[in-house]
């Protein structure tokens, strides 16, 4: 049976009905659902955006047909319930890729669009809303509006980056980009500190498309933000004739792994062995892209490692001239006693969003994973929300599960416009938790 919670599985939801859709020409008139609507692909959103307590949830994952492929041109049209992963499997033996990706390929075209997901190339390409070209969006009083760069502009604004509020998106047309080969020519740079990195992204942005960071939360001291530094370029090299896989486990389908497992003190050792396990301070391989882009995806219940209670996520970007605010909260995790999991550092390049809420920008961003403890747990994001808004930053409505109100509206000054295009039988958890039920 299909699960309805966020991948952080916190905070808990239960909707009221799942309507599932398959047929575009089929989807009842949704004004006339007893509750508030809300479209729902895989579920890969970490906090409540994905989620409809109470009200009603569109499984959108019915919607999974492609309507055109141009492989000539590099455009790809399909419905909003295709995941990434069967787009993938599509286009890269044909010579493409997409234009960016997100950490893991288990989401779907719609999610992309309604987060305006970002990914290692944002210096390169900016956000996914950068690339489409055109989307159908169904309101819910029947209307069908067709909307691109040029045409209903300010509701394909609202739309990307819109949370699934403007309506239920029915199809996305979008720009592919061109592939040399289906691997990646990457490097792996150990840094000692967060100077070290900011030196290696300013050098590497320019000659690569893809670089992040993996970063120690655990250390403190003279080794606090140290790290390694991952950057590549598609590859030339000739197409295996029996491709290396990624792989697609679920080694732990319906199982909850104990909340000991994860310390300070295992994480500690883990971080370690992680930082020392290449032998020189520069690795460099060629791999399969899906090893590069979703190392995660190999254990594809990798969630339930934090136990029933489920995780935070916290992601938030601050100008890159106010980037000691990720030394602060670095310095911050070392004095409290929550364990970060998984930090992933990045710089933003200066590639305006597509989308009236988008949240990249230009800056340095910071994704941290962290086991839901209860109070002690929200109180320390309570505190992470203060240096953001101090240094004139955003946190990440995808990524968030718990920020106030006030917070949200002072991260995104264009809630208000954006509430003149949201249908008004759309609505989330997320969206009632910061406008107070606006």
């Amino acid at each position: 049976m299909r699960s309805y919670q966020s991948w952080g599985r916190y905070p808990k939801s239960e909707p009221s009905q799942i309507v599932p859709l398959y047929w575009l020409s089929e989807i009842q008139a949704l004004c006339r659902l007893s509750r508030p609507v809300l479209p729902r692909g895989q579920g890969r959103s970490y906090g409540d955006c994905c989620l409809n307590n109470g009200g009603i949830l569109l499984d959108t994952l019915g919607l999974d047909h492609f309507i055109l492929f141009d492989a000539q041109a590099g455009i790809l049209r399909c419905e909003a319930g295709v995941s990434l992963d069967a787009i993938l499997r599509l286009i890269v033996p044909k010579g493409w890729f997409l234009p960016v990706t997100p950490g893991t390929q288990f989401v779907t075209v719609g999610g992309a669009v309604a987060n305006d997901v970002h990914g290692k190339n944002h210096h390169r390409c900016g956000t996914f809303g950068c690339h489409v070209r055109a989307m159908e969006v169904l309101r819910s009083n029947g209307e069908r509006v067709l909307c691109t760069p040029d045409r209903n502009v300010a509701l394909f604004q609202a739309t990307i980056g819109g949370l699934g509020l403007t309506g239920l998106i029915l199809w996305v047309e979008f720009h592919l980009k061109p592939l040399t080969g289906p691997y990646i020519d990457s490097e792996q740079i150990r840094f000692r500190k967060l100077e070290e990195f900011f030196e290696l992204s300013a050098d590497s942005d320019k000659s690569y498309e893809y670089t992040v960071a993996w970063v120690d939360c655990i250390s403190r001291g003279e080794k606090l933000g140290r790290g390694i530094f991952m950057r590549g370029n598609h590859s030339t090299r000739p197409v295996d004739p029996q491709p290396e896989k990624n792989g697609k486990g679920s080694l732990l389908h319906g199982f909850d792994a104990p909340e000991m497992l994860i310390s300070r003190a295992t994480m500690h050792a883990f971080n370690t062995l992680y930082f020392h396990r290449q032998r020189r301070d520069t690795l460099s391989s060629v791999i399969p892209y899906d090893k590069f882009f979703y190392p995660l995806d190999v254990l594809r219940d990798w969630n339930r490692l934090y136990g029933s209670r489920g995780f935070l996520q916290y992601q938030f970007v601050v100008p890159y001239d106010r980037r000691q605010a990720v030394q602060e909260i670095l310095q911050l995790i070392g004095r409290s006693r929550q364990v970060c999991t998984l930090a992933v550092l990045k710089v933003f390049g200066e590639i305006p969003p597509a989308g009236m809420l988008s949240f990249p920008r230009p800056g340095v961003t910071l994704a941290m994973d962290f086991p839901m403890r209860g109070q002690p747990t929200l109180d320390l994001c309570e505190r992470f929300d203060e240096i953001v808004r101090t240094n004139g930053g955003a946190v990440y409505p995808a990524k968030d599960a718990r920020m106030s109100a006030a917070s949200y509206q002072a991260f995104f000054p264009a809630w208000q416009e954006f509430a003149q295009f949201r249908d008004p039988h759309f609505s989330s958890s997320f969206w009632r938790r910061v406008t107070a039920g606006e």
